[in-house]
This record gives structure tokens, sequence and C-alpha cells, in this order.
């Protein structure tokens, strides 16, 4: 057997790297240990053996004194709870290099961090695999490598982490560039304490069908964690923009401006789940807490509240480091309008998916009959209510015919009204009413105290400071508009619809200039995404950028967005024939559902007597294009009217 430090000289320092293995794997083991030995490495081993306590009291001695500990998973010490016990150890302390002997992935819990495969190592010290192993080790240590090879062999797990847990991803820059790192002589700001991104929890269910499960319990703990108003959680869309990403933790809470990553995964069976969630630091990409919860389903609320708790908890140290008053982190709290019943979760969780496909209206319309079935079974729960009146709000705004657009705007009305009456701190479902009271009434007074509730509730929530800002814009609220839309942009840096809002507030603003980085950022995000195209030409009209202006038009995919633009272009640089057909097929191809904007063209055109004719029209009909008639300077010919300003006083604006 090899020796221990109970058989080391009196005297001698701890060993610096504690390996461990299955018993089954002590050759393949002995060959990793003889190369950190050969590059200076003293180490302690030993085998899963029967040992008595004195045996026992000295191995944790060895964990708790060695510098870095280097487990060998493989098939046979995934199942051993001596190793698991060692890695946790390691881990916990944030020191664990972990190294996979056959392939074999790491447990439950270990699945973060990248492991080093030595699957085809054939005992040669110089061959790559072993030598990142060695880089590793020398980089716990706080030593540069002894070269900057590449690191081959490693071999991806589902977030990337590279190597021990993210923190070795400098190994590649080579010795320099290795020590500017560990200094902090380059990457990323620093970022507040308080900050995390909740990233899209793993299915595995081995159910494809089952992944609107595991992405609906993502979300649940982003919004119970989004309810402590001292911490900053990242958006849904920005987090799930690295479901599937190879980055390492490090650079993903760089891209997401985070100080931590909460990952997980979920295995669901009828009657069962099995979820797992691991709290990354988001500079070393270590772990800084990691559990596995075993439950019946119906116990899936409780663990809901229980793994925000424990990711607060395990941030509380940092956020009172960070906090010169000293005062605690804030408690878990659990976002109102839940529910209990699990036939209702499982339904609100399908309809929440089939809504965010946004695949048309199928997929709305499957939403909205999944929403129903939540109701059904809990009349109560306030969050599917709200849910249900955003799905009527959009089917109303884009699938509705005439005739029973005000019948599915009064639906979603309804539905919201029944959620804050439920649930009146749910600042979802304030938002929601307020939204279907502005879009589909135009009601803009009567918006104002639920937008303004939503604002006070929801400052953690992107979509909600997202809708609040736009309608600060759209009434003429600059002052408020722009603080909410910024905040909503750091909450959820990588959503185009994000940025496109802010191109939105900012046009509201006639800041025409400030538009264009933004839209296009938002193209870079989605190149197909409705409407930028389009917004992006309305800012170079108002900048007399016109052909570039007709160019943004021409690659707008919205027929109604598309042709308003071009008509008006057209007429500007005198192609009369070219701006008349596109007005033509504005009112011949979309009717009545382009009043608005067919007001628009006219008022460009100098028809200020047929534009007011059209907005009146479009008043009686209650078209949602007249949210935007105080600030829309496609309408400022118009504004000397007093029949425009009667228009406006009509609809509510101040």
């Amino acid at each position: 057997m090899p020796a221990t430090d109970a058989d080391s000289p009196a005297g001698q320092r701890p060993a610096s790297v504690f390996v461990s293995y299955a018993h089954e794997d002590r050759v393949r083991a002995q060959a990793v240990i003889r190369v950190l030995e050969q590059a200076g490495f003293e180490v302690w081993w030993d085998g899963l053996i029967v040992a008595g306590a004195a045996f026992a009291s000295r191995t944790e001695q060895a964990l708790e004194a060695a510098a870095v500990v280097v487990v060998l998973w493989s098939r046979a010490s995934i199942v051993s709870d001596w190793v698991r016990d060692e890695a946790t150890r390691g881990r916990d302390r944030g020191c664990l290099v972990p190294v996979s002997l056959d392939g074999s992935e790491p447990p439950l819990g270990f699945r973060q961090y990248l492991a080093i495969s030595v699957a085809k190592w054939h005992g040669k010290a110089d061959a790559a695999e072993i030598r990142a192993v060695v880089q590793a080790v020398q980089a716990m240590h706080g030593r540069p490598p002894t070269e900057p090879s590449p690191v081959a062999g490693v071999r991806a797990t589902r977030r990337g982490l590279l190597l021990a847990g993210g923190g070795m991803a400098a190994i590649a820059l080579g010795g320099g560039g290795w020590l500017a790192w560990r200094r902090g002589l380059i990457g990323a700001p620093a970022v507040a304490a308080n900050t995390v991104a909740v990233l899209p929890f793993a299915n595995l269910s081995g159910d494809p069908g089952e992944s609107y499960f595991s992405d609906g319990l993502s979300a649940e703990v982003r919004s119970a964690l989004a309810c402590n108003h001292r911490l900053r959680v990242c958006g849904q869309v920005s987090s799930d923009a690295f479901r599937d990403a190879k980055a390492g933790a490090v650079a993903i809470a760089q891209a997401l401006g985070v100080a931590y990553l909460l990952d997980g995964n979920v295995r669901l069976s009828a009657k069962t789940f099995r979820i797992g969630a691991e709290l990354i630091d988001g500079r070393s990409g270590f772990s800084r807490w990691a559990q596995s919860f075993d439950r019946p389903i119906d116990n899936i609320f409780a663990v809901q509240s229980e793994i925000a708790g424990s990711v607060v908890a395990a941030l509380t140290t940092e956020m009172r480091r960070a906090d010169a008053s000293g005062t605690d982190a804030p408690a878990a709290v659990l976002p109102p309008g839940g529910t209990t019943n699990v036939a209702a979760f499982d339904a609100y969780l399908r309809g929440r998916a089939a809504y965010n496909l946004s695949e048309g209206e199928s997929s709305d319309r499957q939403a909205l009959a999944e929403f129903d079935a939540a109701i059904a079974a809990d009349p109560r729960f306030a969050a599917a209510h709200a849910a249900r009146s955003r799905t009527l709000t959009v089917i109303a705004n884009q699938y509705s015919d005439a005739a029973h657009t005000a019948e599915t705007y009064d639906a979603a009305i309804k539905s919201a009204e029944a959620a804050t009456t439920l649930a009146p701190d749910l600042a979802d479902a304030q938002s929601t009413l307020a939204f279907a009271l502005f879009q589909g009434r135009l009601d803009v007074k009567g918006a104002r105290r639920p937008y303004d509730l939503s604002r006070q509730l929801g400052e953690g929530d992107a979509t909600v400071m997202g809708r609040y800002a736009l309608y600060c814009a759209d009434t003429g609220r600059e002052a408020e508009a722009v603080p909410a839309i910024e905040r909503a942009l750091v909450l959820d840096p990588l959503n185009p619809l994000i940025h496109r809002a802010m191109g939105s507030v900012l046009y509201a603003a006639h800041r025409y200039a400030d538009v264009l980085p933004h839209l296009n950022r938002a193209l870079a995000l989605n190149p197909k995404l409705s409407g930028a195209h389009a917004s992006i030409g309305n800012a170079l009209l108002m900048l007399g950028r016109t052909r570039q202006a007709r160019d943004a038009y021409l690659e707008e995919p919205h027929k109604l967005a598309r042709l308003t633009g071009l008509a008006v272009a057209e007429r500007k640089l005198g192609n009369v024939a070219a701006a008349r057909e596109a007005m033509n097929r504005l009112v011949n191809e979309l009717g009545d559902s382009g009043l608005y904007q067919q007001a628009e063209v006219r008022a460009q055109w100098g028809e200020r007597d047929a534009a007011m004719a059209v907005l009146a029209r479009a008043r009686a009909v209650g078209d949602s294009g007249l949210i935007y008639a105080r600030i829309d300077p496609l309408l400022d010919p118009l504004r000397p009217l007093p029949q425009f300003g009667a228009l406006l006083r009509q609809l509510g604006f101040d």
C-alpha cells in the first residue's frame, strides 16, 4: 500500500494534492499519481478500503490540508459514497480538479465542471491529456503552467465549464496571460455581488416532451429570486441564450454581467422528480452551493422555495461584504399568485412553453387552452389568469378580425382583473392589465395606476419594466421612461425586444440618432425581428436620410410597417407612382387594420383633412395604433389642428 501522511517523516509538510478514486481503479490512479509526483507535487492517496476510525480521521485531515483535490471519475467511482464525499469537500473548498478515467460523466452535482478525460491516455507523461491535469493542478497552486500547450482530450459537459469549474480557463493564455488573469489585470470589470442569472435547467428525463417542465421550473425559481428587491436577477431571454452554449462559466457570467450563475437539471417521472441545482461563482467558475432534491411530485412548490432560499443564503456573505451598511441579505420570497395544485401547475408550465414558442396562432391557441386548463384545476391561480390575459391580448392584436377584436380584448382585461384581484402584489398581473387597457381599450388614464403599481412591484422583471417604459414614452413621460428601459436592459442585456423597446423610447423622445445603435443591436440578436427595420427607417427619415430610410423599409418583413414607410419615403423622394402603389396596397390588402398607418401617410403627404378623417375612423374601431398619437412625429403636420388636439384629449392624453 502506498505511503500515507502517517508514514511520512516527522515534520514533513502536508501533501498538496489529495487524489480520490475507487479501489477498482487503483492501477490507473497510480499512473496519474506518478505523473503528479514527477511534476513535484506531494500526493496523498488511498483506495476505498474498509478501515477504522483512526484511518478515517487521517483521511479527513489530509483532505482538509490539501491545496488541490483531484477526483478520478469512472464507472466505479461515480457510485462510491467515499469518492462523492471527498469530491464534495473539494468542490466546496473551491479546489476540485475533476478527471475522467474512462470517459464517464461525473454524477449529479458535479456535471457543471468540465472533467479532463484521460480515457485514451496510455501512460506517457508528455501526453496532452495528462499535461492538462498537471497544468490544472499547477494553476490551483497559484503557479503558471510549465508550458502554454493546448489542453487536449478535454470533454465538454453541458455548460462547458473549463477544467476545474471554469477558473482554469486561463491555462490557454500561457504563463504571462495566466498571471494577468489571476491578478485581475484582464477580464470583465467587477460586477455587484447581488447579481445572478438562472440558466435553463437541463431536462434529464429522456423525453424531449418534458422540457416544458425543466424550463418552467427554472423560470419559477428566477421569479422567486426576482422578488427580492436587493437581488438583480438576469432576465429570461438573456439567460436562455446560453441554453446550449459551450462557453465557460466565467465567459457566460461576463456576457450577462452577473456575479453568479444558478444552473440545474430535472429528472421527472410520473410521481417523483429529482432536481439538481448549483450556484457557481462567475469570477472563478467554482461552485458555492450545490444540492439535489428527490421528492414526490406534489412537493415541487416547496422545492422552488427551498432552492431560492438556499441561493439567497449562499449569497449572504458576499452581499454583506459588498454592503457597507452591514445589512443582511434579503430572505427568499416566493412570488405571489402561485398554486399548490400539481395539475394546475403542470398545465400552466405547458401553456408557458407554447406561448414562448411564438410560432403563430396555433401555438398561441394551444397556450390559451393550457392556461384555461390550469384555471379550471385551480380557479385562484392568479399567475395563470395573467398568462391567459397576455395570450388573449396577442390573439386580439394579431389574429382577430375587426368584429371580434374588442370582444377578445374585453376577455383579456377580465382575466387580468381576476389576476390582480387574487394577487394584488403580482407585478406581471398589474402590468398585463395595464397593457390590455392601454392597447385594447385605448384607456390611457385607466392604464396608469396598474402600470405605476407594476413599476413599484416589478423592478426585478425586465418585461414589466419594458412595458412600463413604453407606456411612459407613449404618454410623454420621458423622464420616467428612460431609467425604466435602462433598468430593463441591465436585467436582460441579450433580449432583442428590450433593445427594440429602447429604440422606441428614444424615438418617442425625438433622439433619432441614438435610436439606431439599439435597433441594430436588436437585429444582431434576432435578424428576423419584426418592426426593427421599419423603426430604423423611421429614425433615418426623421434625420433626413430618406434614401437610407427607404432601404430599411424594404428589408422590413412586417407588411403593415413596410408599406407605410415606403408610401412616405417614396413620396419624399419624388417617386409618386411608387408611393401610390404602396398606399393602395396598404388600403386594399390590410383595410381597417391599418387605419392609423393610413393617417400617418396622409399626414406626411400633406392631406391633413383626409388624415383626420381616417383617424376618426380609427378611433371608432378602436385601432390600437392610436396609443402612439401623442408622440408620433409622422403626425406632426396635424398638431396645429384643433380637431387633433380634441382627439388626444378624447383618448385621455394630457
